[in-house]
C-alpha cells in the first residue's frame, strides 16, 4: 500500500503559540503514525511562491494522512495554528 505524506509550507506569525500548535498536534502525529521527513531547515526557491518553513510528514498510507489530518486530535491543534500561520497544505499519495 502506498504511504501518504502531508505537504505544507507555512509562515509563522506567532512563534511562542505555534509551539502550542506542535504540542497538540503530538498526539494526532502519534495515533496516525506519523514520521517526518522534513520540518523547517534550509530551502531553495526554484519556482513560484514560497513561505518560510516547509514540513512534509509520511504516514502508512493516505487514508491515515487524511483521517489525521480530519481527526478531532488535529483538529484542536488547526485551530491554534490558524490563528498564529498562514499555510498551504496538500496531501499526497506516494509511489
Amino acid at each position: 500500500m502506498p504511504k501518504g505524506y502531508w505537504i505544507a509550507q507555512v509562515d509563522i506569525r506567532d512563534p511562542e503559540r505555534y509551539k502550542d500548535y506542535v504540542a497538540a498536534a503530538k498526539p494526532a502525529f502519534e495515533k496516525y503514525g506519523a514520521k517526518f521527513i522534513a520540518r523547517g531547515g534550509a530551502y531553495e526557491r526554484l519556482e513560484g511562491r514560497v513561505r518560510a518553513r516547509n514540513v512534509i510528514i509520511e504516514f502508512p498510507s493516505l487514508a491515515a494522512a487524511v483521517e489525521c489530518y480530519n481527526s478531532p486530535e488535529y483538529q484542536i491543534a488547526a485551530a491554534i495554528r490558524h490563528e498564529v500561520a498562514d499555510a498551504e497544505m496538500v496531501v499526497v499519495e506516494g509511489l
